[in-house]
């Protein structure tokens, strides 16, 4: 019958740095990538996550679960906050231009793939005039061919309306 599913699974909750728990609790990878297989065959075409989402996990088990199907969907994910994946202990936030680009090679990594369909800021508060200069490397990467189109994930209309000046 295979491995029993308390053996399978891996707690892949985070923790922010003074200790508080985030994320979910025990998780079975091959009933996750079961789940989105499924969910290809049924017509789902759009999965978004985040490179903080089980400490990346979340990415590892996407991209397995696409594999050949990759090109059939539309692949989001986020970057910002940064965090450490053997601890899974969010760490802070980082809004550098820098930190962008390692955080989409590790997600491209990650999921898999040589590239993302939308690619999201996920600091809500960052800075306008910093995410300004985000905005233009996300046209870098677009340019690249690393990315297919960008966006910031805020609920602020003027924050949302930086990002929204650049073309992708």
């Amino acid at each position: 019958m295979g491995v029993p599913p308390l053996e399978r699974s891996r707690e892949w909750g985070r923790q922010s740095a003074d200790g508080q728990p985030l994320g979910w609790g025990r998780v079975d990878d091959e009933e996750s990538v079961r789940a989105v297989r499924r969910a290809l065959d049924l017509g789902v075409t759009f999965f978004d996550t985040a490179d903080t989402y089980g400490a990346g996990h979340s990415e590892r088990v996407l991209g397995r679960a696409l594999g050949k199907r990759r090109a059939d969907v539309v692949v989001a994910t986020k970057w910002g906050n940064v965090f450490d994946e053997e601890t899974r202990t969010l760490t802070g936030a980082d809004d550098t231009v820098p930190y962008a680009r390692r955080a989409l090679t590790a997600s491209l990594k990650r999921l898999d793939t040589d590239y993302v369909d939308l690619y999201q800021l996920h600091l809500s508060d960052a800075d306008p005039e910093r995410a300004a200069e985000l905005r233009d490397v996300c046209e870098e990467f677009v340019r690249e061919g690393l990315i297919r189109a960008y966006a910031w994930s805020t609920d602020d209309p003027a924050r949302a309306a930086v990002f929204a000046q650049g073309e992708h």
